[in-house]
């Protein structure tokens, strides 16, 4: 055999062996990467990020919380008066791995509200997200509505979401989301909610003055107007306030908390970036 030959034959053995050996080194390759796939976790959207969410022990507020911490958001769970309730939302986000804080506060009182944002500043160091939530409910016609009513619903609705928002736009981060809960019952307007209806009107008036003095700090500032959803603050009425709902609604149902705090999440998200001064109305198009 020639020299030549030999060297061919030397390199057909060489060629012949990496091929044999190069599945199991591929598959070697294969599991060390999934398992640095394993070991690096995805950041969360939220993650080093802290969101005060005022009125969230129950309903709209409660599903934003958990929805929010799902999202990596540090959470402060505000209440007035459901202690037991705000309690448990915190114990199902710290349950999921996320992290939460309870404070009582009432938002109609600036003092307690300052308190409020200067916890979540000690617990989690800064505030990126503001949900203006906390509200109440009355109905009545007009000539049976007493002072006491409109004074308590304008104290809560109209003066606890500006304390909110002017505390929000004083300690929000560049880069944050400030969001006020207002109602689709500002198209509706029907028999016994002129109050109720004027008090969540101002938050479209709110949110469009505020995100134009927050220029140049990217923060986007909005109203949510819910429809009906089901939660105690409308069964709190009766069934009579639920009745014919659904077959008015063209999705043919009442809305759930989660519907809009999912809404809440998609504005505090990237994709919500470019939405600014608005009102949107998320109701299955009842109004």
């Amino acid at each position: 055999m020639t020299k030549t030959s030999e060297t061919h034959d030397d390199s057909r053995r060489n060629f012949l062996t990496l091929a044999a050996a190069a599945p199991a080194t591929l598959a070697l390759a294969g599991v060390a990467s999934a398992q640095t796939s394993a070991s690096a976790p995805s950041a969360l959207p939220g993650a080093g990020r802290a969101a005060v969410i005022t009125g969230s022990s129950r309903g709209i507020g409660a599903a934003t919380a958990k929805r929010l911490a799902r999202e990596g958001y540090a959470v402060t769970v505000n209440y007035l008066t459901n202690h037991d309730l705000a309690a448990e939302v915190v114990a199902d986000i710290e349950a999921a791995g996320g992290r939460a804080i309870l404070c009582q506060g009432d938002v109609a009182d600036p003092v307690a509200l300052r308190a409020v944002f200067d916890a979540n500043d000690e617990a989690f160091g800064g505030v990126d997200v503001v949900v203006a939530k906390a509200g109440i409910m009355n109905v009545g016609l007009f000539a049976q509505t007493t002072d006491e009513a409109v004074d308590r619903l304008m104290a809560t609705n109209v003066k606890g979401s500006f304390n909110t928002l002017r505390e929000a736009a004083r300690r929000t981060r560049d880069g944050g989301r400030i969001i006020a809960l207002s109602s689709s019952i500002i198209r509706q307007t029907p028999p016994g909610t002129g109050a109720y209806a004027a008090s969540k009107a101002d938050q479209e008036i709110f949110v469009r003055a505020l995100s134009k003095e927050l220029d140049g700090r990217s923060i986007s500032v909005n109203a949510v107007s819910p429809g009906a959803v089901d939660t105690q603050l409308l069964r709190q009425h009766g069934e009579d306030a639920l009745r014919g709902i659904p077959e008015a609604t063209p999705l043919g149902r009442l809305g759930e908390p989660e519907d809009i705090a999912d809404v809440i999440a998609m504005l505090c998200s990237e994709s919500g970036a470019w939405i600014n001064g608005q009102n949107v109305f998320a109701n299955g198009g009842i109004a």
